[in-house]
């Protein structure tokens, strides 16, 4: 997790009291936490390895083509 672009919101003392965080940055912490979330179940930790490893899915382009879109 890159920190660059990182802003600290100071009160009159001059003591650190809030960050303001690049969106990209956030984004990716949001990720992380709902994937944290997901493997905290074992039954969904299992459905995330097994999806990971599937492979008998459609292109984009098919299913557009399917779908007359």
């Amino acid at each position: 997790m890159n920190s660059e672009g990182l802003q600290y919101v100071s009160d009159t003392s001059g003591t650190p009291i809030a960050v303001i965080v690049p969106i990209s940055l956030w984004k990716e912490i949001q990720s992380e936490r709902e994937t944290a979330y997901l493997l905290n179940s074992e039954t969904m930790k299992q459905r995330l390895l097994a999806a990971k490893d599937r492979q008998d899915g459609l292109s984009l382009e098919s299913v557009c083509e399917k779908l007359g879109i």
